[in-house]
């Protein structure tokens, strides 16, 4: 066959530019006893999106709670019966496993499809995600692959999931022994926070989402930080008001950024929410999951940190403070994991691996956040390995 290559040529198609804005609102509100009959908190939410008819509501609860609180399944239902003009459960609550371990397992992913599709559910319907981090991602990632996304509340019952993971915009599941290797960017409906939950919770998971609220103080807010370092003695007597005012703080500084940062779902390599997770990544997979995803980021921040200072980047008085800080709200800062293979840079079982995966996870350059001083992120495309080392060999003697 032969082109008429000047007869092809009449046909000048430009390129088509195509811009498309969109903007997402949402609520995180804070409350106490959510599913008392009194609360009209969950309702209202719902109410709020104009529609008249009662809302298909299809529940999915983290079996850790239920340990706690086995009235749960019942209060639930007992709600959306006083509720019934503003929302209706469409199919029994699910109940699906507790940390990590939902993350780990397809089928339970599947499971939720399942439940969503023979209970009818379309896009105006809603899925009630209620418990810790780990379970608000995975179904988080149901509800946005779903008819292409089906509306989300999300409940978190912990620490952490209550000022980082269940108020931003990132749903996922672990594949390949990588953390959040499948995912979505997709914005809540809506976020409910019940101090109430936090009540049942033990010291680990209490003392976990302390670290992100660290986090985003160190490389944001000194005085958000200072707050934390001066009343870590509440903190860990478990003063129900310090707490509070820790999650709403951590909620804030980490919802101004996603809201204002300029790359709300990360298209960039920037990614400073994520300082120190490079190597708290790695040491969950290395650990086995043994270690909670905050007890693995106060490891990861405490590296990170130490490095800052090695580097020269960071006072010798703010890298001990921040050390400090963690230890008295009873961090572990050291796991054997962190120096085994460290010599042999392909090995799986070695920390270093954690940066490559990181990398990859984000796309183009490498980028780490580290901290110039307490409250000042500063974002590096290189790492020197020998001074890593060095970081983890002070780690081990502190």
């Amino acid at each position: 066959m032969v082109v008429d290559i000047k007869q092809k040529s009449r046909f000048n198609l430009q390129t088509i530019h195509q811009r498309v804005s969109v903007t997402f609102n949402y609520e995180v509100y804070f409350t106490q006893n959510l599913f008392e009959l009194k609360n009209p908190t969950l309702a209202q939410a719902i109410a709020a999106d104009g529609e008249t008819k009662p809302k298909k509501v299809v529940a999915v609860i983290d079996a850790g709670i239920l340990q706690y609180q086995p009235e749960l399944v019942k209060q639930l239902v007992a709600y959306t019966k006083f509720y019934a003009e503003i929302l209706a459960i469409a199919a029994e609550p699910m109940i699906v496993s507790a940390g990590e371990t939902a993350k780990n397992d397809p089928a339970l992913l599947e499971q939720i499809h399942e439940v969503i599709e023979a209970a009818g559910l379309c896009r105006h319907s809603y899925v009630l995600a209620i418990g810790g981090g780990a379970v608000l991602d995975l179904v988080g990632y149901a509800a946005a692959t779903a008819h292409r996304g089906i509306r989300l509340i999300r409940i978190p019952t912990t620490v952490l999931a209550q000022n980082d993971s269940g108020v931003g915009v990132k749903n996922g599941i672990n594949a390949f022994g990588k953390k959040n290797f499948l995912g979505t960017f997709a914005p809540p409906y809506a976020v409910i926070n019940d101090s109430a939950f936090l009540t049942t919770l033990d010291d680990r998971d209490w003392r976990s989402g302390i670290a992100e609220a660290i986090k985003v103080a160190l490389i944001k807010d000194a005085s958000f930080f200072d707050y934390i370092h001066s009343h870590t003695a509440a903190l860990v007597r478990r003063d129900m008001d310090t707490m509070q005012q820790v999650i709403y703080g951590c909620a804030q500084l980490h919802l101004e950024h996603i809201a204002n940062s300029g790359d709300p779902f990360e298209m960039g390599s920037s990614r400073p929410l994520d300082f120190g997770h490079w190597a708290a990544h790695k040491l969950e997979h290395l650990t086995n999951y043994r270690l909670r995803h905050g007890e693995a980021v106060a490891i990861g921040i405490a590296l990170d940190s130490t490095y800052s200072y090695l580097l020269g980047l960071l006072d010798c008085s703010e890298w001990q403070r921040i050390l400090n800080t963690f230890s008295a709200l009873g961090f572990t800062l050291y796991v054997p994991e962190l120096a085994q293979k460290l010599s042999q840079l392909e090995h799986p079982d070695c920390l270093f691996g954690g940066l490559s995966e990181f990398r990859e996870h984000l796309g183009g350059e490498l980028t780490l956040t580290l901290l110039r001083c307490i409250g000042k992120g500063i974002e590096v495309h290189e790492v020197d390995l020998s001074l890593y080392r060095q970081a983890i060999a002070l780690l081990r003697e502190f």
